[in-house]
């Protein structure tokens, strides 16, 4: 479903910027504005990866803390989105709490399975893949958001694309290797 969801809102995304007869506001100044859709999204990822998490953990405190940092996830967009309009401009600073959290959930999974017997290899473990694409996309993501938060002159700014154009690669294609060579029965 996650897969579907990303799919359509990159084509939405997509349609929305360069197609002037699909549009969200009809004030031409915004007509090419499709922030919101993902501000969106990016709630929803965050949301559904850390119960994933949440749902394979299995120490109960880290349960808690996991749930408590998706409701602090949760009101730090609500904050954001109170101070700066989430139709018209990204919600960076909930995005890089966000990032900070998943990275702070990968690393104790991955913690988990190190500490872990388990008679599966995590090379046939799909969450294995998926949690390495999201740990090197999320280690670069807070970065760019900073970098574009201090609002550098465009010099410095143009060196950080190909960087997160490479942490999306990178995350995508260990996603797509682990649905690959993924077993069920090592999902854990």
């Amino acid at each position: 479903m996650l897969i579907i969801y990303t799919f359509f809102t990159e084509l939405l995304g997509v349609i929305i910027k360069y197609n002037n007869n699909f549009q969200f506001f009809s004030d031409g100044r915004y007509s090419w504005h499709n922030v919101i859709i993902y501000n969106v999204y990016q709630v929803v990822f965050f949301l559904f990866f850390f119960e994933v998490f949440r749902k394979i953990i299995k120490k109960p405190a880290l349960k808690k803390q996991i749930r408590y940092l998706s409701i602090f996830c949760v009101a730090a967009y609500i904050i954001n989105a109170i101070a700066y309009n989430p139709l018209h401009n990204q919600t960076t600073y909930a995005h890089i709490i966000g990032s900070i959290i998943m990275i702070y959930i990968v690393v104790l999974y991955f913690w988990e399975k190190y500490t872990e017997e388990s008679p599966f290899s995590l090379k046939n473990s799909l969450l294995f893949w998926i949690s390495t694409g999201l740990m090197i996309f999320y280690l670069i993501f807070p970065i760019i958001s900073i970098i574009y938060l201090l609002k550098l002159n465009i010099g410095v700014q143009i060196y950080f694309r190909p960087l997160l154009l490479s942490g999306i690669l990178s995350m995508y294609v260990l996603i797509i290797t682990g649905l690959i060579i993924g077993k069920r029965k090592a999902f854990r």
